[in-house]
C-alpha cells in the first residue's frame, strides 16, 4: 500500500456499497477473487452486446477510446470531444473529480451546453441497485460543472417484439429518468464517498464477516475467500434463512445449523433440517410413498432447456424471452424398462413449434410426467398460449405434470443437502453414481451458453459436433436423475419393494 490512497471509481464505489471489505480486497488484494465462470462471463458478453446496440441510436456519436488504464488520456479525449459542436452523443465519456472516476456510457447533447447522462443495463426495468450507480456519476459530473438535464437508465423494452427484419433500436430501449432520485442520493452519496476513502486510507481491512450482504445485489468474488473457515453447515444454507433471522443467531454466536438452539423459532421445514443434521440421519414423511405410487404407468421424467437473447434474435420474439431448444424424456414402463427419447434443435431458428411438435407425440395421452420444480410446467403453458393449433393437446398436459421437487421438500431431507433442494444437491446426495462434476456442462445456464457457441457460424464444426453431445448428456442426466430419485426414496420408504 502506498502513503496515497487509491483513488475510487464507479465499479469500486459500487462494490464498497455493498461490502467495504470487498472494496479493500478488489484493490489490495485483487489475486484472491475467484476467477470469472463462463456463465458470469456470457453476461458480461451480453452487457456488452447491449451497450453496443445503444450506441446504434447515435450513429454520429464519438467513442472514447483510452481505456481504464488511460484514464487522465481519456479525460482529456472526452474533453475535446464535448468541445465540438457537431456529435449528437459521446460514448465512454470519462470523468475525474472528488477522487471518483467515472465513465459515462452515452453523454447524450441535450441542447446548447446541456447533457443527458445515460447508462445502459442488459434489464428489461429499472432497479434498486442502478440509482446509486447513476447517483456517483451525476456527482462527479456536477461537481465539475457538467450541465445535467437528465440523468437515468437505457433498457430494454420487454414489450417489444421483433419483426425478423431490421431492429428497431427506438422501440427495443426504453430510457427511464431518474433525476428525482439522483437529486435526493446527493448528500448520501458524498457521505458514501467520504466513507470509504477511509476504508482505503486504512493500514488494514475492515473486519466484516461474511453474511448475506455477499450475495445482494451480487454474489462476491472473493466469496470463496472470505468463507473459507465456515463449518459445512453454516446457518446461511438453512433454507429460507432471513436476514433478520441470520443477525439473530450471529449475535447468540452460532455458525452451525447444529447449534441452533431448540426455542429459537424457525419455520416447520428448517427444524427439521436442524433436527436431521442434529442426530446425522434422512428425515422420510411415510405419505411419500403415495404420493411417488400415484401415478399412472408409463412414467415421463422429463427435462427442458432454454435460451433468452436480451436482443430478440428471431422474428416475433421479444427481449429475454425464454425459448425452449431441447428436451430430454425418460420413459419408465411399467415392466422397468426404461426407453430414453430426446430433442435438440441444431439449427440457428426459432424451433419452439417444432419443439412443441416432437413433445407432444413423446409424451402421447397418458402417463404421469414428472418433473422438477414448474419450470418446465410453466413454459408448456406459454407454448400454449403461442400456438393455438396446439393449446388443447399442450393444456392437457398440466393435469399430468407431477413435480419431484415439491415432492422431496415437503416430505423428504438428507444431510447431504445442504439446505439446497436443487436437483444438482438431492440427485448427488442419494445416488453417488449421478454426480454432475463427470459432464462438461453442468447446469442451465452453461446449457444456454454452449448452445449458442453451436449456433455461431465461426465454431468449427468438429466443436459443434462436441457440443451437440455434451447438451444431449446434460439433459438426459437430469431426467435419469428423476428416475433415480424416485427409485432411491421408494427404496427407503419400501425396502422390499421395486419401484
Amino acid at each position: 500500500m502506498t502513503s496515497k490512497s487509491p483513488m475510487l471509481s464507479k465499479s469500486r464505489f459500487l462494490a464498497g456499497l455493498q461490502c467495504p471489505l470487498r472494496l479493500w480486497h478488489q484493490v489490495y488484494n485483487p489475486k484472491l477473487a475467484a476467477k470469472v465462470s463462463p456463465a458470469q462471463q456470457a453476461i458480461f458478453d451480453m452487457g456488452h452486446d447491449v451497450g453496443r446496440a445503444a450506441t446504434r441510436l447515435y450513429p454520429q456519436g464519438i467513442l472514447i477510446e483510452e481505456d481504464f488504464l488511460h484514464h487522465a488520456q481519456a479525460v482529456e479525449s472526452t474533453r475535446k470531444a464535448m468541445e465540438g459542436i457537431f456529435s449528437p452523443a459521446i460514448f465512454e465519456a470519462a470523468f475525474v473529480h472528488d477522487g471518483v472516476r467515472v465513465r459515462v456510457d452515452i453523454l447524450e447533447r441535450s441542447g446548447w451546453g446541456k447533457w443527458n447522462l445515460i447508462e445502459v443495463k442488459s434489464s428489461t426495468s429499472v432497479k434498486e441497485v442502478h440509482v446509486p450507480d447513476v447517483a456517483v456519476q451525476y456527482h462527479v459530473l456536477q461537481g465539475l460543472g457538467v450541465r445535467v438535464e437528465k440523468a437515468g437508465i437505457l433498457h430494454l423494452n420487454s414489450q417489444y417484439v421483433y419483426d425478423g427484419k431490421d431492429l428497431d433500436l427506438g422501440q427495443l430501449f426504453l430510457f427511464s429518468d431518474l433525476m428525482e432520485q439522483i437529486l435526493e442520493k446527493q448528500e448520501e452519496i458524498l457521505c458514501r464517498i467520504d466513507q470509504l476513502k477511509t476504508v482505503l486510507a486504512a493500514d488494514s481491512p475492515p473486519l466484516i464477516q461474511p453474511s448475506r450482504h455477499c450475495l445482494s445485489p451480487y454474489l462476491c468474488e472473493f466469496w470463496d475467500h472470505c468463507t473459507v473457515g465456515m463449518p459445512e453447515y453454516w446457518i446461511i444454507n438453512l433454507s429460507g434463512m432471513t436476514r433478520g433471522k441470520m443477525r439473530e443467531l450471529e449475535a447468540l454466536g452460532v455458525k452451525d445449523i447444529r447449534d441452533i438452539p431448540e426455542e429459537f423459532s424457525l419455520t416447520a421445514l428448517q427444524a427439521r433440517i436442524r433436527n436431521c443434521l442434529v442426530e446425522g440421519k434422512e428425515y422420510v414423511d411415510p405419505q411419500l410413498a403415495d404420493e411417488l405410487r400415484r401415478a399412472e404407468y408409463p412414467l415421463h421424467f422429463l427435462d427442458f432447456e432454454t435460451v433468452g437473447p436480451a436482443i430478440p434474435r428471431y422474428p416475433h420474439t421479444r427481449p429475454f424471452q425464454t425459448l425452449p431448444f431441447q428436451w430430454s424424456d425418460d420413459l419408465l414402463h411399467a415392466d422397468g424398462t426404461l426407453e430414453h427419447r430426446e430433442y435438440l434443435c441444431a439449427e440457428d431458428k426459432d424451433s419452439r413449434e417444432e419443439f412443441t411438435r416432437a413433445l407432444l407425440e413423446a409424451l402421447e395421452e397418458k402417463g404421469t410426467i414428472f418433473i422438477y420444480t414448474s419450470y418446465e410446467k410453466d413454459l408448456v403453458s406459454s407454448l400454449a398460449e403461442a400456438f393455438p393449433l396446439y393449446r388443447e393437446r399442450l393444456l392437457a398436459l398440466l393435469d399430468r405434470f407431477k413435480d419431484l421437487h415439491a415432492l422431496v421438500r415437503k416430505y423428504f431431507y438428507h444431510p447431504q443437502f445442504h439446505g439446497s433442494f436443487s436437483l444438482k444437491d438431492v440427485l448427488p446426495a442419494l445416488d453417488l453414481s449421478m454426480k454432475y462434476d463427470r459432464l462438461v456442462i453442468r447446469e442451465g445456464s452453461m446449457a444456454s451458453l454452449q448452445y449458442l457457441r453451436m449456433l455461431d457460424p465461426s465454431t468449427p464444426s468438429e466443436e459443434k459436433e462436441k457440443i451437440r453431445k455434451d447438451l444431449l448428456a446434460y439433459c438426459g442426466h437430469d431426467t435419469l436423475g428423476m428416475v433415480k430419485i424416485r427409485e432411491e426414496l421408494l427404496k427407503r420408504l419400501c425396502p422390499p419393494c421395486t419401484p
